[in-house]
C-alpha cells in the first residue's frame, strides 16, 4: 500500500474519530440547550393540523445546529492543529455543512417518524418504554451515517 494511501485513511479515521465523538459530546452535552431541546421540533402534527405554523421550532432547531457545529469545528481544528492531517479548507466546509444540512433535517423529528413509518417501523417509531425510543435511536443512527459521509467528505475534498 503506498505511503498516500496509508495518510488518507489515517486521516479518515481521525476525522471520522473526531466527528463521533463530537457528537456525542454536542448533541448530548454542550451543543444544545432544554430550549432548543424542546422545540426544535416543533410544531407537532396536532398543532399543524391547529392551525400553528410549520415555520414554528426552525429557530431552536437552527440554534441548536449552530452551536453543534461550533463544537464539531473546534474538535476537528484541534485535531488538526495536533496531528498531521492533510485536509483541505473545502473539505472541511462541505462536510461541515452537509452535516449542519443533515442534522437540522432530521432534528425536524417528522422525517424520521416518516422514514419508520415507510421502512414498516411504525410501532419502532412509538416505542417509548424498558429504557428504549424508537424515535431517538433512529435519530442517532440517521445522525451518524450522515457524519460518515461528512467525514468521507472532508478527507477526499
Amino acid at each position: 500500500m503506498a505511503v498516500e494511501q496509508v495518510a488518507v485513511l489515517a486521516t479518515f479515521g481521525a476525522v471520522w474519530a473526531v466527528l463521533s465523538v463530537g457528537h456525542n459530546l454536542a448533541d448530548h452535552v454542550i451543543g444544545q440547550t432544554d430550549v432548543q431541546a424542546n422545540g426544535k421540533a416543533a410544531p407537532s402534527a396536532t398543532e399543524v393540523a391547529e392551525g400553528v405554523s410549520p415555520r414554528r421550532g426552525w429557530g431552536a432547531c437552527l440554534g441548536h445546529v449552530a452551536q453543534y457545529h461550533l463544537v464539531m469545528a473546534g474538535l476537528l481544528a484541534l485535531a488538526w492543529a495536533v496531528l498531521p492531517l492533510e485536509l483541505s479548507g473545502t473539505g472541511l466546509a462541505v462536510g461541515l455543512i452537509v452535516s449542519a444540512v443533515t442534522h437540522a433535517f432530521f432534528d425536524r423529528r417528522w422525517p424520521v417518524r416518516w422514514l419508520l413509518e415507510h421502512v414498516g417501523s411504525k410501532g419502532f417509531a412509538d416505542l417509548k418504554a424498558a429504557g428504549m425510543n424508537g424515535m431517538y435511536l433512529t435519530d442517532q443512527a440517521l445522525h451518524q451515517t450522515a457524519l460518515l459521509v461528512s467525514a468521507l467528505l472532508i478527507t477526499r475534498l
